[in-house]
Protein backbone atom coordinates (compact mmCIF):
# COMPACT_ATOMS: atom_id res chain seq x y z
CA UNK A 1 0.00 0.00 0.00
CA UNK A 2 1.36 3.57 -0.92
CA UNK A 3 1.65 5.69 1.81
CA UNK A 4 2.30 9.69 2.31
CA UNK A 5 6.00 10.30 2.90
CA UNK A 6 5.51 11.71 5.97
CA UNK A 7 7.72 10.56 9.15
CA UNK A 8 6.57 12.73 11.81
CA UNK A 9 3.25 12.23 14.51
CA UNK A 10 1.11 14.41 15.52
CA UNK A 11 -1.71 13.26 17.57
CA UNK A 12 -5.18 14.63 16.97
CA UNK A 13 -7.76 15.12 20.05
CA UNK A 14 -10.94 15.97 20.66
CA UNK A 15 -12.06 18.21 23.57
CA UNK A 16 -15.67 18.74 24.76
CA UNK A 17 -17.17 21.04 26.35
CA UNK A 18 -20.10 20.09 27.69
CA UNK A 19 -22.78 23.14 28.65
CA UNK A 20 -25.62 22.18 31.44
CA UNK A 21 -28.67 24.14 33.27
CA UNK A 22 -29.63 23.29 36.81
CA UNK A 23 -32.87 25.30 36.62
CA UNK A 24 -30.77 28.45 38.05
CA UNK A 25 -27.28 28.75 36.56
CA UNK A 26 -25.56 27.72 33.41
CA UNK A 27 -23.39 25.13 33.96
CA UNK A 28 -19.84 23.23 32.66
CA UNK A 29 -18.68 19.70 33.36
CA UNK A 30 -15.07 20.10 34.35
CA UNK A 31 -13.20 17.07 35.11
CA UNK A 32 -10.30 17.17 38.21
CA UNK A 33 -6.87 15.32 36.39
CA UNK A 34 -5.79 12.31 38.18
CA UNK A 35 -3.25 11.61 35.69
CA UNK A 36 -0.04 13.28 34.12
CA UNK A 37 0.62 15.84 33.08
CA UNK A 38 -1.26 18.63 35.07
CA UNK A 39 -2.25 15.59 37.47
CA UNK A 40 -4.75 17.56 40.17
CA UNK A 41 -5.57 20.67 37.80
CA UNK A 42 -8.83 21.12 35.92
CA UNK A 43 -9.69 20.38 32.69
CA UNK A 44 -12.44 19.53 29.98
CA UNK A 45 -13.38 15.97 28.54
CA UNK A 46 -11.15 14.79 25.66
CA UNK A 47 -9.60 12.33 24.23
CA UNK A 48 -8.20 10.86 21.15
CA UNK A 49 -9.49 10.21 17.38
CA UNK A 50 -8.83 6.23 16.94
CA UNK A 51 -7.72 4.66 13.96
CA UNK A 52 -11.39 4.03 12.52
CA UNK A 53 -12.83 6.10 13.59
CA UNK A 54 -14.91 9.69 12.21
CA UNK A 55 -14.79 12.65 14.70
CA UNK A 56 -19.10 12.37 14.94
CA UNK A 57 -18.42 8.91 16.15
CA UNK A 58 -15.87 9.82 18.74
CA UNK A 59 -17.30 12.59 19.71
CA UNK A 60 -20.14 10.54 20.95
CA UNK A 61 -17.86 7.99 22.12
CA UNK A 62 -16.40 11.04 24.53
CA UNK A 63 -19.83 12.65 25.30
CA UNK A 64 -21.41 8.82 26.58
CA UNK A 65 -18.40 7.89 28.56
CA UNK A 66 -18.77 11.43 30.08
CA UNK A 67 -22.51 11.36 30.70
CA UNK A 68 -23.99 8.22 30.00
CA UNK A 69 -26.28 9.87 27.15
CA UNK A 70 -26.88 9.45 23.83
CA UNK A 71 -27.53 11.72 20.82
CA UNK A 72 -26.32 14.63 22.60
CA UNK A 73 -26.95 17.79 20.90
CA UNK A 74 -23.37 19.30 20.06
CA UNK A 75 -21.69 21.48 17.29
CA UNK A 76 -17.91 21.63 16.21
CA UNK A 77 -16.41 24.84 17.59
CA UNK A 78 -12.87 25.04 15.37
CA UNK A 79 -9.82 23.48 15.49
CA UNK A 80 -6.53 24.10 17.86
CA UNK A 81 -3.50 23.40 16.22
CA UNK A 82 -0.70 25.57 17.67
CA UNK A 83 2.57 23.71 17.65
CA UNK A 84 3.12 23.61 21.72
CA UNK A 85 -0.39 23.86 23.16
CA UNK A 86 0.41 20.33 24.47
CA UNK A 87 3.42 19.88 26.41
CA UNK A 88 3.66 16.24 26.25
CA UNK A 89 3.63 15.72 22.17
CA UNK A 90 2.43 17.26 19.45
CA UNK A 91 -1.38 17.21 19.03
CA UNK A 92 -4.16 19.17 17.33
CA UNK A 93 -7.14 19.49 19.10
CA UNK A 94 -10.68 19.37 17.51
CA UNK A 95 -12.99 21.25 19.92
CA UNK A 96 -16.67 20.91 20.15
CA UNK A 97 -19.38 22.30 22.50
CA UNK A 98 -22.13 20.09 23.98
CA UNK A 99 -26.17 20.66 25.35
CA UNK A 100 -27.64 18.37 27.75
CA UNK A 101 -30.05 18.75 30.06
CA UNK A 102 -27.95 18.24 33.55
CA UNK A 103 -31.02 16.07 35.13
CA UNK A 104 -30.93 13.26 32.39
CA UNK A 105 -26.64 13.06 32.45
CA UNK A 106 -25.62 10.05 34.65
CA UNK A 107 -23.81 10.90 37.46
CA UNK A 108 -22.09 7.82 38.03
CA UNK A 109 -20.33 8.07 34.30
CA UNK A 110 -19.66 11.76 35.57
CA UNK A 111 -17.90 10.67 38.83
CA UNK A 112 -16.14 7.88 37.08
CA UNK A 113 -14.43 10.76 35.11
CA UNK A 114 -13.75 12.62 38.43
CA UNK A 115 -16.45 15.71 36.73
CA UNK A 116 -17.74 17.99 38.58
CA UNK A 117 -20.50 20.80 37.19
CA UNK A 118 -18.91 24.24 37.69
CA UNK A 119 -21.20 27.59 37.02
CA UNK A 120 -19.61 29.33 34.17
CA UNK A 121 -19.00 32.27 36.06
CA UNK A 122 -16.88 30.55 38.41
CA UNK A 123 -14.13 28.56 35.99
CA UNK A 124 -11.20 27.72 37.37
CA UNK A 125 -8.29 28.04 35.19
CA UNK A 126 -7.82 25.37 33.27
CA UNK A 127 -4.74 23.30 31.42
CA UNK A 128 -3.28 23.92 27.87
CA UNK A 129 -5.33 26.03 26.10
CA UNK A 130 -9.09 24.96 27.46
CA UNK A 131 -9.89 28.71 28.97
CA UNK A 132 -9.88 30.13 25.44
CA UNK A 133 -11.81 27.23 24.42
CA UNK A 134 -14.39 27.48 26.66
CA UNK A 135 -14.63 31.86 26.11
CA UNK A 136 -15.21 30.85 22.71
CA UNK A 137 -18.01 28.48 23.33
CA UNK A 138 -19.55 30.61 25.52
CA UNK A 139 -19.68 33.70 22.83
CA UNK A 140 -20.87 31.09 20.04
CA UNK A 141 -23.98 29.61 22.49
CA UNK A 142 -24.60 33.44 23.12
CA UNK A 143 -24.75 33.82 19.64
CA UNK A 144 -26.75 30.93 18.49
CA UNK A 145 -28.78 31.04 21.64
CA UNK A 146 -29.97 34.51 20.58
CA UNK A 147 -31.14 33.45 17.32
CA UNK A 148 -31.53 29.75 17.15
CA UNK A 149 -33.62 27.68 19.43
CA UNK A 150 -31.16 25.71 20.78
CA UNK A 151 -31.38 26.74 24.14
CA UNK A 152 -34.22 24.10 24.40
CA UNK A 153 -31.80 21.33 24.31
CA UNK A 154 -30.87 22.30 28.41
CA UNK A 155 -34.42 21.89 29.33
CA UNK A 156 -36.29 18.88 30.31
CA UNK A 157 -39.44 17.71 28.39
CA UNK A 158 -41.56 20.07 30.33
CA UNK A 159 -40.58 23.32 31.19
CA UNK A 160 -42.31 26.49 32.08
CA UNK A 161 -41.66 29.80 30.58
CA UNK A 162 -39.98 31.77 34.05
CA UNK A 163 -37.92 28.08 33.67
CA UNK A 164 -37.18 29.33 29.98
CA UNK A 165 -36.34 32.75 31.13
CA UNK A 166 -33.93 31.89 33.95
CA UNK A 167 -31.85 29.88 31.21
CA UNK A 168 -31.69 32.83 29.00
CA UNK A 169 -30.67 34.72 31.84
CA UNK A 170 -28.05 32.43 33.01
CA UNK A 171 -26.46 32.47 29.49
CA UNK A 172 -26.03 35.99 29.29
CA UNK A 173 -25.80 37.00 32.78
CA UNK A 174 -28.53 39.29 32.20
CA UNK A 175 -32.14 40.35 33.86
CA UNK A 176 -35.02 39.74 31.11
CA UNK A 177 -38.43 41.80 30.81
CA UNK A 178 -40.48 39.15 31.85
CA UNK A 179 -43.65 40.36 28.97
CA UNK A 180 -41.13 41.19 26.55
CA UNK A 181 -39.64 37.38 25.98
CA UNK A 182 -43.03 35.76 26.61
CA UNK A 183 -43.87 37.50 23.93
CA UNK A 184 -41.23 36.47 21.55
CA UNK A 185 -40.88 33.07 22.33
CA UNK A 186 -44.60 32.32 22.34
CA UNK A 187 -44.56 34.59 18.70
CA UNK A 188 -42.34 31.86 17.67
CA UNK A 189 -45.01 28.64 17.61
CA UNK A 190 -42.26 26.43 19.07
CA UNK A 191 -44.38 25.88 22.39
CA UNK A 192 -47.01 23.36 22.82
CA UNK A 193 -49.23 23.96 25.95
CA UNK A 194 -49.50 20.95 27.87
CA UNK A 195 -52.49 21.69 29.69
CA UNK A 196 -50.97 20.70 32.98
CA UNK A 197 -49.06 23.36 35.86
CA UNK A 198 -46.12 23.02 37.84
CA UNK A 199 -46.87 21.38 40.77
CA UNK A 200 -43.14 22.04 41.95
CA UNK A 201 -44.50 25.75 42.22
CA UNK A 202 -45.47 27.51 44.99
CA UNK A 203 -48.36 29.34 43.38
CA UNK A 204 -49.10 26.50 40.95
CA UNK A 205 -49.90 28.74 38.11
CA UNK A 206 -46.87 28.57 35.78
CA UNK A 207 -47.97 26.42 32.43
CA UNK A 208 -45.96 23.95 31.98
CA UNK A 209 -44.76 23.80 27.96
CA UNK A 210 -43.00 21.01 25.81
CA UNK A 211 -40.98 21.96 22.59
CA UNK A 212 -42.70 21.32 19.66
CA UNK A 213 -40.46 19.06 17.84
CA UNK A 214 -41.58 19.25 14.47
CA UNK A 215 -41.53 22.79 14.38
CA UNK A 216 -38.07 22.28 15.85
CA UNK A 217 -36.29 21.20 13.29
CA UNK A 218 -38.00 23.11 10.66
CA UNK A 219 -37.27 26.41 12.02
CA UNK A 220 -33.97 25.24 13.77
CA UNK A 221 -32.11 27.94 11.13
CA UNK A 222 -34.63 30.26 11.32
CA UNK A 223 -33.78 33.57 13.06
CA UNK A 224 -35.78 34.51 15.95
CA UNK A 225 -34.03 37.06 17.77
CA UNK A 226 -35.24 35.69 21.42
CA UNK A 227 -32.53 38.09 22.61
CA UNK A 228 -32.31 42.21 22.57
CA UNK A 229 -29.69 43.30 20.39
CA UNK A 230 -28.82 45.80 23.18
CA UNK A 231 -27.09 43.07 25.94
CA UNK A 232 -24.37 42.10 23.32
Amino acid sequence: MNKYPHTSRILVALDCIVFGFDGDQLKLLLIKRNFRPEKDKWSLMGGFLEKKEDLHKATNRILYELTGLKNIYFEELRTFGEVNRDPVERTISICFFALINIHDHNQDSAKAQNAHWVNIYEIPPLIFDHGRMVSLAIERLRYRAALHPIGFELLPEKFTLPQLQSLYEAIYNVTLDRRNFSRKILSTQLLIDTGEKNQKSYTKKATLYKLNKVKYQRQFNAFHNFISDSIF
